[in-house]
């Protein structure tokens, strides 16, 4: 009888079954890579004191953690309570007077004193021209003839039936004269003679021949204002030009075949404009329009390009009408042009002096749209602010003209924020437009 196992690990196993934790020789002889599954003593506790010093390790970790995000929290809590309790950062400005004089410039635009286009009063074709484009004419010059044969003829035809008119008048005296004698004769003949139808008769006579006479005067008259019609159309054969000035444009050539008229289907002859004097028309914005309204006021021309040169003019008349749609007012400056260096149809600008109306100028920033109207936020020396009315006496665009409500040196806030209310202490920044002295003053 053989003793009984010594190895409490070892498990006793099945008749014809290798012990557990080894491997069969069949197996081993088969399988040369086979693992073994039998461990070594202490295996089990060093896996369990592994995973116990993870845990610790986590857990103190967590906890450090949380730690740092509590104390973040808090610093982050803290520098928000120090932000929303702090006076608020603004960009502030001081109220200047406006400078000595403001120069407004306007763009505009060139025209023509004088401006034609010059259509043929009769019909007929060209026979000669004499001016081209950009030759400079006297009034009354002649600019072309026209060849009327028509109305040649015509006017012929009306100077012979004036002169038939001419001899039936002729021959009406004579017969009127005629008719007189004998009718004053039949008159005056003794009571008797001659019998009362006969002396009717002839009275009946010289008043019929003194009735042709009228009509034959009547017809020397009516033919006489037609030969006076055609030598008037006769005149205009000669093309001649209405006033001093310039053609821009010539449409016909010799043996051109031109109508009398200037309808659409109508071609015209010239074109021509008087440039010296110049018009220059701008359109001036409301703001500024009852300044320059009035005649006088003095205007500066800029030309730019080739010309690139200044010149002086003055405002002869306004439309004295606001435009509903641009909110503008046309105005016209006159300047001479005798050189003719400006010709209609330039770009210019045009520059005009203001006056001053306003007590104050500031940005259009530190302006407040309100419903009860414009305002501005004024920092008093305790860093309050205060919303106070203004009246705008010129809006100049970037720059704005203050009637009332702001004195010289008074600060005002720019752009400032809609959660700043009225007495909320604020933090003012160093105006940009202060006096070198007071930011030397603020520096130090």
């Amino acid at each position: 009888m053989q003793p009984p196992d010594s190895d409490p690990q070892r498990t006793p196993s099945a008749p014809g079954r290798p012990p557990a934790g080894e491997i069969p020789d069949d197996i081993s002889r088969t399988e040369p890579n086979a693992v073994s599954t039998t461990f070594e003593a202490g295996t089990e506790q060093r896996i369990k004191r592994g995973v116990l010093a993870a845990s610790c390790i986590l857990i103190v970790g967590f906890i450090v953690v949380s730690v740092v995000h509590y104390f973040e929290a808090r610093a982050v809590a803290r520098r928000n309570d120090a932000a929303y309790s702090a006076a608020p950062p603004v960009d502030v400005v001081v109220a200047r007077p406006p400078a000595t004089a403001q120069e407004l410039v306007l763009p505009g635009e060139t025209a023509a004193w004088f401006d034609a286009t010059i259509y043929a009063r009769v019909n007929g074709y060209v026979g000669t021209w004499l001016v081209d484009i950009g030759d400079h004419v006297k009034k009354g010059q002649l600019l072309a003839t026209i060849e009327t044969p028509e109305l040649d003829a015509e006017l012929s035809a009306a100077k012979a039936q004036l002169q038939a008119a001419r001899a039936s008048v002729e021959a009406g005296k004579a017969e009127t004269a005629f008719t007189k004698t004998t009718n004053e004769r039949w008159r005056d003949s003794p009571k008797g003679v001659v019998s009362d139808q006969e002396r009717e008769s002839k009275k009946a006579d010289y008043q019929t021949a003194e009735a042709r006479l009228y009509a034959a005067q009547a017809q020397v008259a009516l033919d006489q204002s037609r030969v006076d019609q055609y030598s008037a159309l006769i005149e205009f054969k000669r093309v001649t030009a209405p006033f001093d000035g310039t053609i821009t444009e010539r449409k016909i050539d010799i043996g051109n075949l031109v109508t009398a008229g200037s309808t659409t289907a109508t071609t015209p002859l010239y074109r021509m404009s008087q440039t010296d004097p110049l018009r220059v028309f701008v359109d001036v914005p409301q703001s500024a329009s009852g300044e320059l309204m009035q005649p006088g006021v003095p205007a500066e021309i800029r030309a730019a390009g080739a010309v690139g040169d200044v010149f002086r003019g003055k405002i002869a008349r306004s439309a004295e009408s606001i435009d509903a749609q641009a909110r503008t007012m046309r105005v016209e400056v006159d300047m001479p042009n005798s050189d003719h260096r400006l010709v209609p149809g330039m770009y210019v600008n045009v520059a005009f002096t203001l006056q001053l109306r306003g007590l104050v100028e500031v940005p259009a920033a530190a302006l407040v749209f309100r419903a009860s109207g414009t305002q501005v936020a004024r920092v008093g020396a305790d860093r309050k602010v205060e919303f106070v009315p203004v009246t705008i006496a010129r809006d100049n665009g970037r720059m704005v003209e203050l009637a009332s409500g702001v004195q010289p040196g008074d600060r005002l806030v720019l752009n400032i924020s809609t959660q700043i209310s009225e007495g909320q202490v604020v933090a003012p920044d160093q105006p940009a437009n202060a006096p070198a002295a007071d930011q030397l003053a603020a520096k130090r």
